[in-house]
């Protein structure tokens, strides 16, 4: 799905309106009626024009052969709904370019009114449920309480409180700045991947502190539950005497469950084979002490932070809803989907159930209403992107980035089969009157 937000700056408050009141039907409805929009818009005669104006840019959609004159909210409707109240509360001035892609959200470089760069991470839950199991469009319609729209605001709920918590006990996790709906703003962290790191100069040192962090974890009423490489941000810190000190930063928090859950171990001991498996094959790194495990992490609670996290707000029924729901779809923690190739068919598939004609990203936009832009800080890609390789790589130290696109071998690509038959003759095959 693109995100696209060159549009918003042009909304009236009238649209604004109707646009919040084709949300709040949505709670009750999968296509709002249009005189229940009117209703709660309160926006009298101009309430067609402006659902005419949002349907143009793909924020509501009319849904096809529906037993009455309705529109449904699409995931650009949230989009606008979530970063117009991050704009009226100061927290994102501006949009960037798109630099990362998860399972089921999408990663953005945004700003603040200061210059501030942050990240803006969109939750997207039914991107891949749509993809791979398409017949959970009735699932989500059967069960109380759900669907993809409130599945992926639970997401964004659960992944910002547990950042607040685990940020105040001195975990290094990125910093919370804000969340809305199906959005999370959190500032952005100038590091790599860990899966595209071929190299470094101490893996027993990176190894040991990274089942640490599950130990902490555990000790702090938590586990992760995907606790793999590419969760797992490594940031190089230049110290004295030329030294390097790599710093891990602990990212993507949907899948985190306390230590009651009834797999707590099963999801401890997959983090930490996850780590193992990665170090083994990526660094022929091999640990002799075997561990760490479930039962002795345990055995020393610091703290409850599973138990703060449902005072503050996200309760055991939101938790139980959404994981049914990743256990159901497939993605609770299984790592192998990220890098999958995501299909043109099923995405314009999803596009067109979904979101009904959105159009394409535009980075670097302005999200002030008619603002005068020029000379205001706006988001710009992180440093690395803006130099060129040579110079990238002159500040590679311990870490060797790996390309993980290689080109094709020309072997590979095949002639397209060229037909045999004439049009004149195909033609006559297939019946037509010549």
């Amino acid at each position: 799905m693109k995100l696209n937000v060159k549009n918003i700056r042009y909304l009236t408050p009238e649209d604004w309106r109707v646009l919040t009141a084709t949300e709040m039907g949505s709670r009750n409805h999968e296509v709002v009626p249009t005189s229940l929009i009117s209703s709660i818009s309160g926006s009298g005669i101009g309430v067609h024009k402006s659902i005419s104006n949002l349907a143009k840019i793909g924020l509501i959609a009319k849904v096809k052969n529906a037993k009455y004159d309705g529109y449904r909210l699409t995931y650009g409707g949230l989009d606008y709904l979530a970063l117009h109240t991050h704009t009226k509360g100061h927290t994102v001035f501006s949009v960037g370019n798109q630099i990362g892609v998860g399972k089921e959200s999408d990663i953005f470089v945004c700003a603040s009114e200061e210059g501030r760069q942050l990240v803006l991470k969109i939750h997207r839950l039914g991107r891949i449920s749509f993809r791979t199991v398409k017949a959970n469009r009735d699932y989500l319609r059967n069960r109380q309480g759900g669907s993809w729209m409130y599945m992926s605001r639970l997401a964004a709920i659960k992944e910002y409180e547990f950042m607040k918590a685990l940020r105040r006990e001195g975990f290094p996790v990125p910093e919370p700045v804000g969340q809305n709906r199906h959005t999370v703003i959190m500032g952005l962290i100038d590091a790599f991947p860990m899966r595209t790191i071929s190299k470094v100069g101490d893996p027993a040192t990176l190894y040991s502190e990274l089942l640490d962090f599950i130990v902490r974890f555990a000790q702090h009423g938590l586990i992760h539950g995907d606790f793999n490489e590419f969760n797992i941000l490594i940031e190089e810190k230049f110290e004295g005497d030329e030294r390097v000190q790599l710093i891990p930063t602990i990212i993507d928090f949907p899948q985190m469950v306390s230590i009651d859950h009834a797999n707590a171990e099963y999801y401890f001991d997959r983090d930490v084979a996850c780590i193992k498996r990665f170090f083994e094959r990526r660094f022929g790194f091999t640990s002799d002490e075997p561990g760490p495990f479930f039962k002795d992490a345990i055995k020393k609670v610091v703290k409850r932070l599973d138990v703060e996290v449902e005072a503050s707000g996200f309760s055991k029924k939101m938790a139980k809803e959404l994981d049914v729901y990743m256990k159901e779809h497939g993605i609770d923690g299984d790592a192998g989907g990220a890098e999958e190739d995501h299909g043109d068919n099923d995405e314009d598939d999803f596009e067109n159930e979904v979101l009904d004609g959105e159009e394409e990203e535009a980075g670097g936009v302005s999200l002030l209403d008619g603002a005068d832009t020029e000379g205001v800080p706006t988001a710009e890609e992180p440093s690395l992107e803006k130099q060129t390789p040579a110079a990238v790589a002159s500040q590679m130290t311990l870490l060797d980035i790996r390309d993980n696109d290689p080109l094709p071998d020309l072997s590979e690509c095949k002639p397209r089969p060229q037909s045999t038959m004439t049009t004149k003759a195909a033609k006559k095959k297939a019946g037509w009157a010549i």
